[in-house]
Order: C-alpha cells, then sequence, then structure tokens
C-alpha cells in the first residue's frame, strides 16, 4: 500500500515491508521516513515487518497548508495503524517523531501497541520556562524559522552539520549521508519546514507522559545539540515509570547514521 488517506483526506506515503512482528518508524524533522534506511534492512533482516511514512508535509505525503500539530500528527499515525490493521506494535520515534508516539497513546491508547522506543525524541518539553529552566530558548526557534524563510536550502546544509555532529576535527558521517540528508530535508513543503519548528519546539508533552503504560525504551545522545538530552532524553526518562534508558556517550542528535549498528542491537534487543 503506496498511499493510505488521513481523517481530513491528506494523502500520506507510506512503506510496508516484510513480516513478522510489526515497528512502526516514525521521523523526525526535516527528513523523511526514508531516513531509517539502517534501521530498515537490520529489522528486516532479523525477520520483522517495517513500516515507514512520510509525516503530512514532507517527503511524498500531502502538502497542505494546515495541519502541523500534534493533534493531527497522532491522528494521522492513527490512520496508518488502523487502515494497515496492526497490532503488538513497536513505535520507534526519533526527534519530533516521539511526540507522535506520546501525542497517540493519549488520544488513543495502547491497544494496538506493544512497545515504544523514543530516540534523540523531543517529549517531554523542549521549551524554556520557569518551570523547563533546562530547555532551550525560545529564540533559538524563531531564529530557525526567520533562516528557512530567507534561504531554506542554505539552512539544510548547514543543520546537517550540527544534527551528525560534523566539525573542524569530528567528521561522523560521509559527505554522501549530508548529501542524502539535504535531498530528503529538500523534499519537505516550506510551509510544513517552518511549521513544525514550533509543533515539536513548543508542545508541552508533560501531560503525555502518564499515557505511556506500556514498556518504553529511551536512547538519547549525551552530546545532541539539536535536542538537548536534560529536557528531552533525561527528563522523559524520570517521568515515565519504569522506562529503560540509554545514554549514547558523546554522540549527537543523529545517531541513527552516527551510531547505527549500537542503535539497531539495542532496538532489536529492547523489540525481541
Amino acid at each position: 500500500m503506496a498511499f493510505i488517506e488521513a481523517k481530513d483526506g491528506t494523502s500520506l506515503h507510506v512503506k510496508d515491508m516484510g513480516h513478522g512482528k510489526p515497528v512502526v518508524l516514525i521521523h523526525g524533522w526535516p527528513l523523511t521516513g526514508d531516513m531509517f534506511e539502517y534501521q530498515t534492512l537490520a529489522l528486516l533482516e532479523s525477520g520483522y515487518r517495517v513500516i515507514t511514512y512520510d509525516r503530512r508535509g514532507f517527503g511524498q505525503s500531502g502538502h497542505g497548508a494546515t495541519g502541523y500539530d500534534y493533534d493531527t500528527f497522532a491522528d494521522d499515525l492513527a490512520a496508518v495503524l488502523d487502515n494497515l490493521d496492526l497490532n503488538g506494535v513497536t513505535l520507534v520515534g526519533f526527534s519530533m517523531g516521539g511526540g507522535e508516539i506520546a501525542r497517540y497513546l493519549t488520544r488513543y491508547g495502547s491497544a494496538r501497541i506493544a512497545k515504544a522506543a523514543l530516540v534523540s525524541s523531543v517529549v517531554p518539553y523542549l521549551l524554556k520556562s520557569d518551570d523547563n529552566p533546562d530547555g532551550v530558548d525560545g529564540g533559538v526557534f524563531d531564529t530557525m524559522k526567520a533562516q528557512v524563510r530567507e534561504d531554506r536550502f542554505a539552512f539544510l546544509q548547514d543543520f546537517a552539520k550540527q544534527f551528525y555532529g560534523v566539525g573542524f576535527i569530528s567528521s561522523p558521517v560521509s559527505e554522501g549521508v549530508l548529501d542524502w540528508s539535504f535531498l530528503l530535508g529538500s523534499m519537505a513543503s516550506p510551509k510544513a519546514t517552518v511549521e513544525c519548528i514550533d509543533a515539536f519546539g513548543r508542545t508541552d508533552f508533560r501531560p503525555d507522559l502518564a499515557s505511556f503504560t506500556i514498556p518504553t525504551l529511551i536512547i538519547h545522545g549525551t552530546a545532541d545539540k539539536t535536542v538537548p538530552i536534560e529536557p528531552a532524553g533525561k527528563a522523559a526518562a524520570a517521568g515515565i515509570p519504569g522506562a529503560h534508558f540509554i545514554e549514547y556517550e558523546g554522540e549527537p542528535h543523529g545517531l541513527f547514521a552516527t551510531a547505527p549498528a549500537r542503535l539497531n542491537d539495542d532496538l532489536i534487543g529492547f523489540i525481541g
């Protein structure tokens, strides 16, 4: 099934591969479901059924003018699960994708869900505030939006370097991975690219943590400069009872490409 229809009629591009226990991989901003290349291959070779989809406004899904909020994103995830009639699912949300899991569990419960994994996730709350002092200053998100509006393509190239921890000395990914990431990001709607910055940067998922009543794995890099570990991975681990938290020492945000073998092993071990 290449496309399914969301509740509001938006077309969602879905890839459904393999057999066995279903694993749904939910991508980060500003990429597409194809960002999980390393994980998809490893999971398929381990005997799992792997489903990826492009978030509305990104990749080959519909590029509408509205709908870039987490209630709608959760409804889109529900449409994927319902249309494919998936049960016993492990949800894996990377970065922005972790928010879909949190809001889905609040809106729809865990009847279809067996386990959840939050990888470099924005859950529970990124925005700095009096009650979230370790968060990111709101001006950072405003600057990102301004840069996207001015020159989205230059922004994507610069952002990828921070995303993967590329510096004057460190080069954890190849130029090919940087080029590939740029291509995936450039497929997005500029409207979606801008509006999702507020969605992942300013949505408070702390009330959603109570909905994580299933086994939950949290993985976060200690050198993540895109989604800092303190208000994200560590706070999620503290707020989700029984969650298993793994810190990847020295890893940046895009650890799906900088530490793919380790991430694959941890995910497969968790899924079981």
